[in-house]
């Protein structure tokens, strides 16, 4: 698969390669400028708007055709990407792009005639694209004998017996040949592809095609156990209940080339091909535009890519009464996040809330953006809730204790906070970031010093070179006195955190704490010069940090009325 994303990636994307064009008008020189930007920064809307200006200076431009053909895509605007290919053809280019676009149309309408004759004059798409799409092509047309052999020489390259087998299963499955399809997915040689969500999902309704659901409930209680999604849920439900669940993976010779297209997505977005995979995630949506699978895998693609109105458009693409409604509404709370909409993604959580309420995470998710937004009370309910909609408390259910207590903690409710911290170590008794915040806690509150520091040498020693645990090892040490073996612990938590104003304010105090005070005051001052930065710490304290560099720690800690520095005795130690 990588050596065949590669090549494929050279192709599609050569349009990104090509010579820059000359300014052959006055007008196409500043929006092809401007497309190239949008395209630079994957902004596909301004990128396709740009190009078509450009286009309509100069419409037969090549460079400009192929890369509006790209941007089009992108936007799952397959129709206009097909008529733009179509210009390009009639110049005599070829274009994968473009191809891409053309095959897809003629899939949609059901003209394998015309798909197969493009594979066959190898305008398709690339080895395995072409011989899976030819293959359901070929059943489209027909012809099931010559179709189960293209699936089968498919296989017969290195290192896509997966795909074949998982595809011809399907192909079996859509004409009604249950037993060959279940046949192929019960064989152990079929390999990964038939074992995924949607492989294990296809292979219950074909089961259950076959009278079996028993073993269709036991199948998915064997591979995904009692916490199921809605839609494992609803299929779970529907078998057990002894309904016949129909077959609805790939109802058409359609909806396989969908299939076959979203297959590569997949397999794409493990490689972190993020222009391939929405490439073809789009494809997979228009042939089927139900394909939620799909639809969700563009948007979160949109979403890492940074486009998040094109991420949060296509979530909302997911109909409300699909199963995979909530997962779409979660998506679009975090692209709304990630533009700091914070409001409206409280409004969709909220109204998921409604919905959903009986889904943990919807409560959790929420929880987790009231504690962002610092309304830690409101953090504290949604997180209760969702810990009362579990069914049984297990290991998984760490990190909702360990964010109440964290909000717990900023509304100065310690006891609660710190029993639910406890209660996060006890489900998970090893995670670092517990165990640094519960000591870290215990030493600002100047309480359990031994405990803290046991707590910290614990994460220290999970994750050495976390700046922020390696700050609270730092740091226990000054609290207990033992100065001189706190330095190192500051100083490489400073390496590992350089503008942190926080850690930078400690070092300070310790190199104070030592008679190192000149040094203490340099990184007195370069804290100070960290603490407006957008990601500083909020615990900073710009007045106490001017107050120290002014008089010095001791001065200031006898203002506050804290005892004075003080070295810890040997057998303290």
């Amino acid at each position: 698969m990588t050596v065949w994303a590669k090549t494929i990636r050279a192709g599609v994307l050569a349009c990104a390669l090509t010579a820059p064009l000359g300014a052959a008008a006055t007008g196409v020189s500043g929006d092809y400028l401007a497309a190239r930007q949008a395209s630079f920064l994957g902004d596909f809307e301004a990128a396709a708007r740009y190009y078509g200006r450009a286009l309509a200076h100069d419409p037969g431009k090549p460079e400009l055709l192929e890369r509006a053909i790209y941007a089009n895509i992108s936007l799952g605007k397959l129709n206009l990407a097909a008529d733009l290919a179509g210009r390009l053809g009639q110049q005599g280019y070829a274009s994968e792009l473009g191809q891409m676009a053309l095959i897809s149309q003629d899939v949609r309408a059901q003209d394998y005639a015309g798909v197969l004759s493009a594979i066959e004059a190898q305008r398709g798409l690339g080895p395995l694209a072409d011989g899976l799409v030819r293959a359901w092509a070929l059943l489209g047309n027909g012809d099931r004998d010559a179709a189960l052999e293209a699936f089968d020489e498919v296989g017969r390259m290195q290192g896509l017996a997966p795909f074949s087998s998982y595809h011809k299963a399907l192909a079996l499955a859509s004409v009604g040949a249950f037993r060959e399809a279940e046949a192929i997915f019960a064989d152990a040689a079929a390999g990964s592809m038939t074992a995924t969500r949607r492989g294990i999902m296809a292979r219950a309704e074909i089961l259950s095609q076959l009278d079996r659901n028993g073993d269709a409930v036991a199948l998915i209680d064997t591979s995904f156990g009692a916490d199921l999604d809605p839609g494992l849920a609803a299929l779970r439900e529907a078998l057990d209940s002894g309904q016949q669940v129909p077959f609805t993976h790939a109802e058409t010779a359609r909806d396989g080339v969908a299939e076959v297209f979203y297959t590569l997505a997949a397999a794409l977005s493990s490689e972190r091909n993020d222009d391939l995979t929405l490439l073809y995630a789009r494809l997979a949506e228009f042939l089927r535009p139900t394909h939620v699978d799909a639809i969700l895998l563009s948007a979160e693609v949109l979403d890492e890519m940074g486009q998040f109105d094109l991420a949060v458009e296509t979530y909302a693409a997911v109909p409300k009464a699909h199963p995979a409604y909530h997962a779409a509404e979660l998506g679009r709370a975090d692209a709304l996040q990630a533009q700091d909409k914070l409001e409206q993604a409280v409004a969709v959580l909220a109204a998921l809330a409604e919905t959903h309420g009986e889904l943990p995470i919807v409560h959790s998710t929420l929880g987790d953006l009231m504690r962002r937004m610092e309304r830690y009370d409101d953090a504290v309910a949604a997180y209760t809730t969702a810990l009362d909609q579990v069914a049984e408390i297990t290991e998984r259910q760490w990190f909702i204790f360990y964010a109440r207590g964290i909000s717990y903690e900023r509304m100065d409710e310690w006891e609660q906070a710190e029993a639910d911290f406890r209660r996060a170590l006890e489900l998970n008794p090893e995670q670092p970031q517990v165990l640094n915040y519960l000591g870290y806690s215990l030493v600002e509150k100047q309480i359990k010093l031994d405990e803290a520091l046991n707590l910290i040498e614990r994460a220290v020693a999970a994750r050495p070179d976390s700046g922020y645990i390696v700050d609270s090892l730092g740091w226990v040490l000054y609290r207990l006195g033992r100065y001189e073996e706190a330095v190192a612990h500051m100083e490489r938590a400073a390496e590992l955190m350089p503008i942190d104003p926080i850690v930078n304010d400690h070092l300070g105090d310790v190199y104070w704490a030592v008679g190192r005070h000149r040094e203490a005051e340099f990184m007195w001052r370069r804290a100070l010069s960290f603490v407006d930065w957008e990601d500083a710490a909020e615990e900073a304290d710009p007045d106490r940090i001017r107050r120290k560099i002014e008089v010095g720690l001791d001065q200031v800690l006898a203002e506050e009325g804290a005892p004075p520095l003080q070295m810890a005795n040997d057998d303290t130690r």
